[in-house]
């Protein structure tokens, strides 16, 4: 049965955020490679882009979808690549508020070709953790080093040394296992999984659709003269 659709996802030029690629998509599970800091970048549905430029939305995506992290294959780009931000707390936050969500920033993190190294062997369970990509689903128990190291280049080229403990080493953890195709839920028993199918299957239908609706965005940039 063929009949016109709504796309999901239509692009603006230059867009403000990226999709977010959803629990389904392969490129979730593809280990993602080593980026340079000139290279451009054929961001699907968009186009060319700058690492500047994609960390930048990668950032503002991550915002609008009141994360606290997100990696380069969560909008489409096998690149290790990922953003993150340290938020203050704030018990009485009102979730329905992004200006009051900025506010909270301490810091963000652009991390390019990210080495984590544990420094707390210890492991930590006691936080609970989702991901943009499996939007819905929250689980504690996932294992996590309590503390970290990460070597990583920034957008200058420079290459750093950044230490993390607690829920930030947790973020840091999350976000470089997005870098090799693993996802939160991969470290928690299969039964967890399980309680989810229902969730997990309508997440991979979505997926489809929105894979649909880039490939079709390519295909009429190309007909435009895109690159």
């Amino acid at each position: 049965m063929t009949g016109q659709t709504t796309p999901i996802w239509t692009p603006p030029e230059p867009p403000r955020v990226y999709p977010l690629r959803l629990y389904g998509d392969p490129i979730l599970r593809r280990k993602a490679k080593p980026l340079n800091v000139p290279d451009t970048l054929n961001v699907p549905g968009v186009g060319p882009q700058s690492v500047r430029q994609v960390a930048e939305t990668m950032l503002e995506t991550m915002f609008e979808a009141r994360g606290v992290g997100l990696a380069a294959p969560q909008v489409g780009l096998p690149v290790r690549l990922f953003v993150a931000v340290e938020y203050e707390d704030d018990e009485e936050e009102n979730e329905g508020q992004e200006t009051a969500l900025r506010s909270r920033v301490i810091r963000d993190f652009v991390m390019i070709n990210p080495v984590v190294s544990v420094l707390n062997k210890k492991k930590d369970r006691s936080y609970q953790e989702g991901c943009l990509s499996i939007p819905g689903i929250y689980e504690e128990g996932v294992p996590r080093a309590r503390a970290v190291s990460v070597r990583y280049t920034d957008l200058d080229g420079n290459q750093r040394v950044l230490e993390a403990e607690d829920y930030l080493a947790r973020v840091f953890q999350h976000e470089l296992d997005h870098l090799d195709g693993v996802l939160f839920l991969d470290r928690l028993p299969p039964e967890v999984t399980e309680d989810y199918r229902k969730e997990l299957l309508a997440l991979q239908q979505k997926s489809k659709l929105l894979i649909g609706d880039l490939a079709q965005a390519d295909r009429l940039r190309r007909e435009r003269g895109g690159e």
